[in-house]
């Protein structure tokens, strides 16, 4: 596969949601859609209140012009935007509950999980309906399980686990954004060495949305993505990590989402157990804030690692 359409796409990704931006943050500060900030987190980020919220509305209309307009409409094509769009439409309601009763809370735990997995029901239905290979592949070796049908749950619980793990990441100004760039940039690789082209233009117009959206939500934020644009991303790259095969790897290039959820999973069970905390906020991003770090040194520090994890998916993916 050709390395100058993928950069092609990702630079119009790019331009688009640079263009976007200055045309979509006005109109969510006039509809008064700013970020209510939780009262237990930290006391600096207090005064972040009011900062345009939704704006993954940015990024998933940038993504989606970019990706239709060099896909090539392959069954992949209708996975990955059903995926990004359906986990980024549950996003959209969690953000416009929020904003409409002013609280931090959206929609209820119960609402959030059964849009999420009514969306994951439906990408695996468009799977079946395809013949996707439903082995689970072991990364740096050639074993691979047959799962049978009884891969279709595991994606279900993939897909959530991933949404979540990823909306759990969006908690500093950049740090999603840097972060998903980096693994959609992993992923995007894999995909043009095994020739999977709807999953490398998909990743390629990802890259370009979310670093057009860097360029507004990097520290002082302008403006934030919200849930709209965390499960979106969460929904897209779980999508491309199944098209790929690379489910399990995703566990590595994905290290830094894996590592927040888990934060916050030790958190509430040492708690409950134990009556202590581990970390002295979750997820871990929060904890090292607390512990004196600047907002940017986290940020950078985690783009870090997550550049160092996405190396190291590609290194196993070559078989070590």
């Amino acid at each position: 596969m050709e390395l100058n359409p993928i950069l092609f796409t990702m630079g119009v990704s790019f331009a688009l949601a640079v263009i976007l931006g200055p045309l979509f943050i006005p109109i969510l500060r006039w509809m008064k859609f700013g970020q209510q900030i939780r009262r237990e987190g930290p006391q600096g980020h207090q005064k972040k209140a009011g900062t345009p919220t939704m704006g993954g509305i940015i990024i998933l209309v940038a993504l989606t012009l970019a990706f239709m307009r060099f896909s090539m409409r392959s069954p992949e094509f209708y996975v990955l935007l059903v995926a990004c769009l359906g986990f980024g439409l549950v996003g959209f309601l969690d953000d416009y509950i929020k904003i409409a009763f002013k609280r931090s809370l959206g929609l209820t735990a119960r609402q959030k999980l059964f849009g999420q997995l009514l969306i994951a029901a439906v990408v695996c239905v468009l799977l079946y309906m395809h013949g996707h290979n439903t082995d689970l592949h072991i990364p740096g070796t050639g074993l691979a399980i047959p799962l049978g049908l009884f891969y279709y749950p595991f994606i279900v619980l993939f897909m959530l686990g991933m949404s979540n793990a990823v909306n759990f990441t969006d908690g500093l100004d950049g740090l999603l954004s840097g972060t998903s760039a980096v693994a959609f940039g992993a992923l995007a690789v894999i995909a043009m060495i095994h020739t999977e082209h709807e999953s490398a233009f998909f990743s390629a117009a990802m890259i370009g949305a979310v670093l057009g959206f860097l360029v507004f939500n990097a520290h002082p934020a302008k403006v934030f993505m919200g849930d709209t644009g965390s499960l979106g991303i969460g929904g897209g790259i779980a999508a491309v990590a199944i098209l790929t095969k690379t489910e399990l790897l995703l566990l590595v290039i994905g290290g830094i989402f894996v590592i927040e959820v888990l934060s916050v999973i030790i958190q509430v069970v040492s708690f409950k157990t134990r009556g202590k905390r581990v970390f002295k906020m979750s997820p871990i991003h929060h904890h090292f804030e607390l512990v004196g770090w600047s907002e940017w040194r986290v940020v950078i520090t985690f783009w870090l690692a997550g550049l160092l994890l996405a190396g190291l998916g590609i290194y196993i993916n070559e078989g070590l």
